[in-house]
């Protein structure tokens, strides 16, 4: 995510983020307990897009090695500063990883990357899963690209659209669900997440 406007919001918004949906940390999480069923024990995570750290933060506590990167310096000291996490500050299209990871959360990350880079990153995923390694998927559900009130670039997508385009790179979803959340903007939007897994060669979606 590149995005300056986005990033500007980030910067000037990290604390009052962090304060909306980094507490509770150790409270149960239905769709982070459920994720971590799919790694195996002591197993090889990236936060990709890890906002304040807090998920990267509950992966480690589990057991789990793992890796963080984010776009937002401000997000990435805040992930340092509160839950010790380091993070690397970069940009999607960074991960050049191959084989790498049991397993990648990309939780409400991807959606602000344009939805013409969207096919690549999914590639970059699979890229850096090891066989059978698995992905969590955050994204928002509606058609074309926008701004919210606060200037935040996003991208919207409709679940028979992320079908097709997890399918063409090699991903078949295991779980989805959709829901809807007030977000920092306040405004209230549709969501999808989804938990899919890379096809080891010669398996079919």
């Amino acid at each position: 995510m590149t995005d300056r406007k986005t990033l500007d919001v980030y910067a000037g918004q990290a604390g009052r983020y962090a304060q909306k949906f980094a507490t509770d940390t150790d409270k149960p999480k239905p769709t982070f307990d459920k994720f971590i069923r799919y790694i195996p024990e002591g197993g090889h995570v990236l936060d990709w897009g890890c906002g304040p750290g807090h998920w990267a933060a509950r992966f480690a506590k589990a057991g789990f090695t793992v890796e963080a990167t984010d776009a937002s310096p401000e997000m990435a000291a805040l992930a340092r500063d509160k839950f010790g996490v380091e993070v690397r500050i970069e940009p999607f299209a960074a991960l050049s990883a191959e084989n790498q990871f049991d397993a990648i959360w990309a939780h409400f990350s991807l959606l602000h990357a344009p939805r013409a880079d969207f096919p690549g990153h999914l590639d970059q995923i699979a890229r850096a899963l090891k066989p059978e390694g698995h992905v969590l998927l955050g994204l928002k559900l509606g058609s074309g690209e926008q701004r919210d009130k606060l200037g935040r670039f996003y991208s919207f997508y409709e679940e028979t659209e992320l079908r097709s385009l997890l399918a063409d790179a090699g991903l078949k979803i295991l779980h989805s669900h959709t829901g809807s959340e007030v977000g920092l903007s306040g405004e209230v939007s549709s969501f999808i997440i989804i938990i899919a897994q890379a096809v080891a060669e010669g398996d079919t979606l």
